[in-house]
């Protein structure tokens, strides 16, 4: 028997599993924030002032399945300018990511975005690999109340090393969100990865009072569904993220957002 260890990529970076919490906010007005772009780079397009956040997340408990995110958002005069930077894993394997993100507002209806990264990975034995990636995206406003969006990921180049034998894969979303008020936001989305099943991220969110939100959501794919809970505090806000799979179990998560409102709010 001959035993030839490959080295196999399947996305740009582990997502969160509570991944739609953190994205389906792109598809909104008064519901998004820093991280809203992680979904769509146009998102970056509703910043209006500094903002920075982390989010960290334990996969299923376990130490070896840590996942954790950055940003930073700058708005300017010519669109705004965001840094992301992702970590996955633990010494022995883990997976890096630096990325720029650039959004753009040009109107009253009309979002969009793009994003370049620097994806590595780590095995420990077989040693590193690395690739670069890039995304677009657009986002549509009907009003106040409707909005949609549109999204591509790596759909040329992207290979991993010398040998460009592995490539970050390919991924297509299609977004909506309703706004019944400043309160009240519901959205979906289709998304499809190379290689994978088709796949609905969906969720609710509601503010209860001004400083309490809750949300709630599911991910088709991987039948995993997660709740949140988010505190307000000046401009901090202090997120409580649990995603359940039926098989795999829990896992908890943290965001830590400074993101001020505009002066005109």
């Amino acid at each position: 028997m001959i035993i030839h260890p490959s080295l196999g990529i399947s996305q740009a970076l582990r997502a969160p599993v509570a991944a739609g919490y953190l994205k389906l906010g792109a598809y909104s007005l008064h519901h998004a924030d820093l991280f809203s772009s992680l979904e769509n780079p146009a998102g970056l397009s509703s910043l209006r002032t500094f903002a920075a956040g982390v989010y960290g997340e334990k996969r299923y408990l376990l130490k070896e399945l840590n996942n954790y995110s950055a940003m930073i958002g700058v708005p300017t005069s010519s669109g705004n300018f965001g840094l992301e930077a992702g970590y996955f894993g633990f010494r022995d394997f883990n997976e890096t990511k630096l990325g720029l993100i650039y959004g753009r507002n040009l109107g009253e209806k009309l979002d969009v975005g793009a994003g370049f990264f620097y994806q590595g990975i780590q095995v420990a034995g077989y040693g590193n690999a690395a690739a670069i990636g890039f995304e677009t995206g657009g986002l549509f406003h009907f009003n106040e109340q409707f909005h949609a969006g549109i999204k591509t990921m790596n759909i040329f180049g992207g290979k991993f090393g010398r040998s460009k034998e592995e490539k970050l894969s390919s991924v297509y979303s299609l977004g909506f969100g309703f706004e019944g008020s400043k309160k009240f936001f519901a959205g979906f989305e289709f998304e499809k990865e190379e290689d994978r099943p088709l796949n609905l991220n969906a969720g609710i969110q509601y503010k209860f009072l001004p400083f309490l939100q809750a949300s709630l959501g599911l991910a088709s794919a991987t039948a995993t569904g997660w709740t949140a809970i988010g505190l307000n505090w000046k401009n901090w806000r202090f997120d409580f993220i649990s995603s359940y799979h039926p098989y795999l179990g829990i896992s908890p998560g943290l965001l830590l957002l400074y993101q001020p409102l505009p002066k005109s709010q």
